[in-house]
C-alpha cells in the first residue's frame, strides 16, 4: 500500500507542531486507521532508543504511542544532537555519523534527501496513513536551497498541509500570512488549512479575524486549539524548561524540595516529568545559592558532559553541590550528571569535546569514565535491590528504561541496580552508589518512570529529611492521549481533515465514528 499523507508546518519552533501531530496519530488511530507518524529531520538531545537500539526524537516516540505501534528510526531518519552553538552530532537512520560544525552539515544536507525518501517510502508501504511533522518554519528562505524537512518533503510526498500558528505567543495573524507570503507558489498551493494554536479565553473574542485572514489568504482557519492546561505528556523542546518552575501538583511546605542543575546541554530532560505529577517541587537551578535548603539534587544527562562540568565549576554548582550532600541531601545523577559524580573524565579520542580532553570530576563517587567513540544504545529493565540510604527497602523494585551514552564508567565499590539487557537477558550490575546510601548515580534513563521505583526513591528521600512520602499517582500516557485526541476533535474540522486524506469521516469506509 502507499500512505496518504497530511502535514503538520509551523510559522516557527515550538508552536506545537509536535503534540499536533501526536493527537492526529491519536484521533486516525482511534478511528481505525494504520497510522505512522513522520519527521525528517529533528534536533535535539531529548531522544529515545528503539528496539532495535537506534536514536530517534522523544516526539517521534511519543507520536508512535499515540499510532499505537513501536518506535522506528524511520519515524525520524536525520537526528541533530546540539554540542555546542554551532556543531552537532549527527544521526542517521538511529545511528551516529560523527560530529560536524553547522557550516559542515548545511554544505552536505542534501546527501541525505535519499535517507529520507527511503524512510517515508518505507513507512507508507507498511501504513494507509502517515502523519508528517516539518521541522522549525517553511518561511526560512535561506535554508529553501537545503530543506529536506518542510516543503521540499511535502512536495515529494503530494501531502496537504496544515499551518499552525501559536496565539499564545502574539502575532499569531502576522505569522501566518507573513509565512504564506514567503513561500513559493507551488508551495504555497499544498496549504490546505490553518490552525491557531493554545488561544486562552472566550473563542468569540477572535471573531471577525479568521474570517478575515481565511479571506485575504485564500486558506480557511480549520480550528482554534484552546491551551490545553496540566497536559502531562512530555515536551521536546529544552526551551519549556523555565528556572525555578515547578509541576502541576499540589505542592505544599512539607513537599520534597528538589533542585534540577539546569545544564546549558542537558539532554532527556522528560526524566523529571514523573517528580512533579508527584506533587514534588522541582527547581531548575543555575546558580549555587539555588541549591541550598533543597533536600535533593540532580544533575541530569547532557550531550557534552566535559564542557558542562567546566560550567558547574565556573558558576560555584559543583561547590553547591559537595555541601548539599555534606549536609545530608540526596544526589543523583543521571548519564552524563553521573559521570561527573565520579572522579575523572578521559576524553582521548574527542568522542565528549570535539578534541582530546580531561577533567576531574566530583569525586562525591567512586569511579572513572572514558569516552569512546561508540555509543551505547539500548533498551534495559531494572531492579532496585534494597540498601543503604535511597535504595532501603525489604523487597526489590523494578522497571524499565533506555541508555545513551558514549563513556564507559568502571571502578564503583557499591553499583547503584541491576539491569538486565539483550535479547538474551543478560543480567548485570550498573551504576554506583556511595556507602552512606545517600549517592547514587546510574545510566540509565526514565529511572522514574515506574512508579514503584519512583515511590521507593522519593519515599527514602522524605524519609531521611523527616517528612512525609510523597503520593505517586497512577499516570497513564494513553490516557492523557486521549484527553488530547479529544480537546483536537472538538476544536479542529476532522470533515475537512479527512476529505483532505481523500478518506471518509471516521476511517477507511466511514464504519469509526466518533
Amino acid at each position: 500500500m502507499t500512505a496518504k499523507t497530511i502535514m503538520i508546518q509551523g510559522t516557527a519552533s515550538s508552536v506545537g507542531k509536535s503534540i499536533l501531530t501526536a493527537a492526529l496519530c491519536r484521533i486516525l488511530r482511534q478511528d481505525g486507521l494504520s497510522v505512522a507518524p513522520f519527521k525528517s529531520q529533528n534536533m535535539s538531545n531529548n531522544s529515545y532508543v528503539t528496539l532495535g537500539g537506534g536514536e530517534i526524537g522523544r516526539a517521534q516516540a511519543l507520536q508512535a504511542a499515540a499510532c499505537g505501534i513501536e518506535p522506528s528510526t524511520d519515524m525520524n531518519p536525520v537526528l541533530l544532537k546540539p554540542e555546542a552553538d554551532s556543531r552537532s552530532q549527527v544521526v542517521v537512520n538511529g545511528r551516529s555519523r560523527g560530529s560536524m560544525p553547522a557550516r559542515e552539515y548545511y554544505s552536505r544536507k542534501m546527501e541525505l534527501w535519499g535517507e529520507v525518501t527511503n524512510a517515508l517510502d518505507r513507512l507508507r508501504s507498511l501504513h494507509e496513513v502517515v502523519v508528517i511533522e516539518g521541522a522549525g518554519s517553511p518561511a526560512e528562505v535561506n535554508l529553501r536551497a537545503s530543506d529536506i524537512a518542510n516543503m521540499r518533503v511535502a512536495l515529494y510526498a503530494r501531502s496537504p498541509v496544515l499551518l499552525v500558528g501559536d496565539i499564545d505567543r502574539g502575532g499569531v495573524f502576522a505569522s501566518l500570512l507573513g509565512t504564506l507570503e514567503l513561500l513559493e507558489p507551488a508551495e504555497r498551493a499544498l496549504v490546505k488549512g490553518l490552525i491557531i494554536n493554545r488561544f486562552r479565553g472566550d473563542r468569540a473574542v477572535l471573531e471577525p479575524l479568521p474570517a478575515m485572514i481565511a479571506e485575504r489568504t485564500g486558506v480557511p482557519v480549520l480550528g482554534v486549539v484552546p491551551y490545553i492546561k496540566d497536559l502531562r505528556l512530555s515536551d521536546e523542546d529544552a526551551a519549556t524548561l523555565d528556572v525555578g518552575l515547578s509541576g502541576p501538583g499540589p505542592v505544599t511546605d512539607k513537599s520534597l524540595r528538589i533542585a534540577v542543575v539546569r545544564l546549558p546541554r542537558i539532554s532527556n530532560f522528560d526524566d523529571f516529568d514523573p517528580l512533579r505529577r508527584a506533587g514534588v517541587r522541582v527547581d531548575m537551578v543555575t546558580e549555587a545559592a539555588q541549591i541550598e535548603g533543597a533536600h535533593a539534587v540532580i544533575i541530569p544527562g547532557t550531550k557534552s558532559t566535559i564542557a558542562d562540568l567546566r560550567w558547574m565549576k565556573q558558576r560555584g554548582l559543583d561547590t553547591a553541590v559537595f555541601a548539599a550532600a555534606q549536609r545530608g541531601a540526596a544526589v543523583i545523577g543521571i548519564c552524563g550528571g553521573f559521570q561527573m559524580l565520579c572522579g575523572r573524565l578521559e576524553d582521548p579520542l574527542a568522542a565528549d569535546s570535539g578534541h582530546p580532553d580531561s577533567e576531574m570530576g566530583l569525586g562525591l563517587l567512586s569511579g572513572a569514565t572514558v569516552f569512546e567513540r561508540e555509543k551505547t544504545t539500548r533498551r534495559v529493565e531494572i531492579a532496585l535491590r534494597p540498601g543503604p540510604g535511597l535504595l532501603e527497602g525489604t523487597s526489590p523494585v523494578s522497571g524499565r528504561g533506555y541508555e545513551i551514552h558514549t563513556g564507559q564508567t568502571s571502578g564503583h565499590t557499591v553499583p547503584a541496580v541491576q539491569i538486565t539487557d539483550g535479547p538474551h537477558g543478560i543480567e548485570r550490575a550498573e551504576g554506583a552508589l556511595s556507602p552512606d546510601g545517600r549517592v547514587l548515580g546510574t545510566y540509565v534513563h526514565g529511572l522514574f518512570d515506574a512508579p514503584p521505583v519512583l515511590t521507593r526513591i522519593l519515599g527514602n528521600i522524605a524519609r531521611l529529611h523527616g517528612l512525609p512520602s510523597p503520593q505517586v499517582p497512577d499516570f497513564s500516557q494513553d490516557t492523557e492521549l486521549d484527553r488530547l485526541a479529544s480537546a483536537i476533535r472538538d476544536t479542529i474540522d476532522m470533515q475537512v481533515v479527512y476529505a483532505l486524506l481523500g478518506l471518509a469521516v471516521g476511517g477507511r469506509d466511514g464504519w469509526a465514528q466518533r
